[in-house]
């Protein structure tokens, strides 16, 4: 499904007016219930705009603008300061294995992007991870590595990103033979022994990239199927959007659980630090060499329906279209939105509620793309 680009804009405006309906159940001061049975969250709490949120990180900020060093530019990642040896060069797209025998992860907590989704609808919607890199040639181990499958595919060619991986179902091959989706990297890495299943000992190792990328005739550049510019409307370094004070229609969103049965993934706000640290299976989500909480500036859920590709539980996401629910969680609050891709190789972008792109806040993203028929499973506290 495409979507004109013009079009676009348009659409997410209608929808983030159906979303004032579908949401407003949820407002503790709200008398009157208007859900339309679509959305019903547990324990969220629309926060009171007229007062300061204490869990609320306040930025210093100054009357003139933040200048770059010289030989710096902004990350299309994460709107941050980077060298400009990094700027044209592709970022990776990394497929880690998220069962509890692959862990702990080494190095995720370098990634610029983490998105996390149903990697099949077997063994309890098992998830998996893929982890989006720019500065790639720092990685000592990465990982551990495992299959990738179509939905991946999709998203990683929005970063013009080099797709590494470890083999997938057959369902891939369509993909893999699209112009825009060839530039990938399977099975060629490192294997490390660590007296696990031969499936949990394959990581990019410092090096394996260097040799394998050429090989494969591919650009470490970005090429004609580049989207040009930041991938998020960031906002401007050196300030930060406080969505309690933007927007009349918040909420309260200092931990989100999210409905994936089989590792229980959670987001805890932390004050202290201004971002939202992950946790599965009970436990934070620590590097494996520097103890590094998995954490981030900025977390996007996205509802998004699926079709079932065959009796083992391979799956696609339907992630080209427009008009989906999605939740922004930042320094502690959400806020509705929705979502609009136009076709394979374009971004994603997120609209509020007047048609306008969202503004997010500079630094590390982390996307959950959370299946339609468990989208109201969602619970905030």
């Amino acid at each position: 499904m495409y979507i004109n680009r013009y079009a676009k804009k348009a659409i997410a405006s209608i929808m983030c007016a159906v979303t004032v309906f579908s949401v407003a159940a949820c407002s503790s001061t709200d008398t009157e219930d208007t859900s339309s049975g679509d959305v019903s969250y547990e324990a969220i709490e629309k926060n009171d705009s007229s007062t300061e949120a204490t869990t609320v990180e306040d930025v210093a900020t100054s009357d003139e603008p933040y200048v770059l060093p010289e030989g710096m530019y902004f990350s299309e990642l994460t709107g941050e300061p980077i060298s400009e040896e990094f700027k044209d060069q592709r970022p990776i797209a990394v497929m880690v294995d998220n069962e509890i025998k692959a862990l702990p992860h080494y190095e995720t907590a370098k990634a610029d992007v983490v998105y996390e989704m149903m990697n099949s609808t077997a063994n309890d919607r098992i998830t998996r991870l893929m982890c989006v890199v720019k500065d790639w040639k720092s990685l000592e181990q990465f990982g551990s590595i495992r299959s990738t499958r179509p939905t991946n595919i999709i998203l990683a060619s929005e970063w013009n990103a080099i797709l590494c991986h470890d083999g997938g179902p057959v369902h891939n091959d369509a993909y893999f033979a699209m112009d825009w989706a060839k530039d990938h990297i399977s099975g060629l890495f490192s294997r490390i022994n660590n007296g696990k299943d031969k499936e949990f000992t394959e990581y990019i190792v410092s090096g394996d990239l260097e040799r394998e990328i050429p090989k494969a005739n591919i650009s470490e550049t970005y090429n004609e199927f580049a989207n040009e510019g930041s991938h998020f409307n960031f906002t401007d370094y050196g300030t930060e959007i406080k969505l309690d004070e933007k927007y009349d229609r918040s909420y309260s969103a200092n931990k989100v659980s999210l409905p994936f049965p089989h590792n229980s993934s959670t987001l805890t706000y932390n004050p202290e630090t201004g971002l939202y640290e992950y946790s599965e299976y009970g436990e934070p989500h620590e590097d494996a060499d520097s103890g590094e909480v998995l954490s981030f500036k900025n977390v996007i859920l996205q509802k998004c329906s699926f079709t079932q590709l065959d009796d083992e539980g391979y799956l696609i996401y339907n992630c080209v279209g427009a008009g989906e629910y999605a939740w922004y969680l930042t320094n502690g609050v959400a806020k509705d939105v929705t979502w609009v891709k136009s076709g394979y190789t374009d971004v994603t972008k997120f609209y509020d509620e007047n048609g306008d792109e969202l503004e997010i806040n500079n630094g590390k993203t982390y996307i959950a793309l959370v299946p339609d028929d468990t989208w109201e499973k969602i619970i905030f506290e």
